[in-house]
C-alpha cells in the first residue's frame, strides 16, 4: 500500500448559477501585461475575445504586434480605438490598415478615450464611426462603451443626460451598420446600478446588448485605487465599507457576489440586456483567469485544457 496520493485533486464545481452567465467572457489586456503571459492559450478558454486597451502614448506598432501574437494564438482580438489620442483621419485609415493588413483584425472598441483634452481632430467615439471607415474596411464587430454610473468626462453635473444621448445616437448607428454593436462598460461593485442603468436603457429605447464590466480579483488597495482612476462612482462605497473591515482588509476583492447577482437577474428574466461579462483583470491576467474557472466550469476552461 502506498503511503503516497498521487491521484489528481477533484476539481472545484462553478459556483452555481456563474457557468453560464461566465460563459463566453472577454477580458482585456494592455501590450505590457500581454507580454507577461508566455501562451494565452493556458488560460483562456477557446475563441476568447480579448480586448486590447490603448493608453496614450502607446506606439501603434506595439499595439499592432500585441494584437498579431494573440489572434496567432487563435483569440479574437478587439484593440481599443480611443479617439482623443488619434490624430486625423488619416492615422485612423493608417491604424485600421495595420491592424487588418498585419493581424487580421475585424473588430474594434471605439472609445472617446482615458485623456481629458483631444489630441487631435476627435473627441468622441461618434466622430470615429461617422467617418465611415470601419464600415468600409468591413469590420464585423464594432463595441462602443457604456457608464451605469454615469460619466463626469461627459456629464460634468454628475447625471446622465448626455450619455444616455450618446447611446441613443449609438443605437441609431447601429442600424444602419452593417457591423454587430454592443455596449461594454466600465467595472462597478454594485448590482442594483447596475441592473437599474440597463432598465433604463431598454426603456429609452436602446436596444444594444450589453457587455457587463467586472473587476477581476486584486488586493483591496490595488482595486481602489483603479476604481478611482477610473472614474467610478457611488458603488466605489462597496470598497471603502470593505477597507474599514479589518476581517476583510488583508484579503483580495473577488467579483463572485456582484456577479452572483447579475447571474440571478439574467435567469429569472432571459430578455433581460447583459448578453456577457467583460474582464477587467486588475490583480493579474493568471489570476482573473482562474477564478473565471473556478466559477464558469468547463465552459471557462482553458483552451490547452478543453479536452
Amino acid at each position: 500500500m502506498s503511503l503516497l496520493n498521487f491521484r489528481k485533486p477533484k476539481a472545484t464545481p462553478p459556483t452555481i448559477g456563474l457557468d453560464g452567465f461566465l460563459a463566453g467572457y472577454s477580458i482585456e489586456v494592455m501590450p505590457r501585461t500581454a507580454a507577461k503571459v508566455e501562451d494565452f492559450r493556458a488560460l483562456l478558454p477557446e475563441g476568447t475575445r480579448v480586448y486590447i486597451a490603448h493608453i496614450g502614448g502607446t506606439p501603434i506598432e506595439d499595439m499592432v504586434s500585441t494584437a498579431r501574437r494573440i489572434a496567432g494564438e487563435g483569440f479574437d482580438v478587439m484593440p481599443h480605438f480611443p479617439a482623443r489620442i488619434i490624430a486625423d483621419t488619416a492615422t485612423l485609415a493608417d491604424w485600421i490598415a495595420r491592424y487588418q493588413g498585419e493581424a487580421g483584425v475585424t473588430q474594434g472598441l471605439i472609445l472617446a478615450g482615458g485623456v481629458s483634452e483631444p489630441q487631435g481632430d476627435f473627441h468622441s467615439s461618434m466622430q470615429l464611426l461617422e467617418t465611415g471607415l470601419f464600415d468600409k474596411a468591413g469590420f464585423t464587430r464594432l463595441h462602443v462603451a457604456g457608464h451605469p454610473e454615469g460619466n463626469r468626462d461627459i456629464d460634468a453635473d454628475g447625471g446622465e443626460a448626455e450619455v444616455m444621448a450618446a447611446a441613443r445616437w449609438k443605437q441609431d448607428f447601429s442600424e444602419r451598420s452593417d457591423a454587430r454593436m454592443a455596449m461594454v462598460t466600465q467595472f462597478a461593485f454594485e448590482a442594483q446600478p447596475i441592473l437599474d442603468w440597463a432598465s433604463r436603457l431598454r426603456a429609452g429605447g436602446i436596444e444594444l446588448p450589453i457587455h457587463i464590466g467586472l473587476a477581476g480579483p486584486a488586493k483591496l488597495q490595488t482595486m481602489i485605487k483603479f476604481a478611482i482612476a477610473c472614474g467610478v462612482g457611488p458603488s466605489l462605497r462597496v470598497l471603502q465599507k470593505r477597507a474599514l473591515d479589518v476581517s476583510k482588509l488583508l484579503l483580495p476583492y473577488e467579483p463572485t457576489e456582484l456577479t452572483a447577482e447579475l447571474a440571478a437577474r439574467k435567469a429569472a428574466d432571459p430578455a433581460f440586456p447583459i448578453e456577457q461579462a467583460h474582464l477587467f483583470p486588475l490583480g493579474g491576467i493568471k489570476t482573473c483567469a482562474e477564478w473565471a474557472e473556478t466559477h464558469g466550469g468547463a465552459a471557462t476552461r482553458p483552451a490547452r485544457r478543453a479536452i
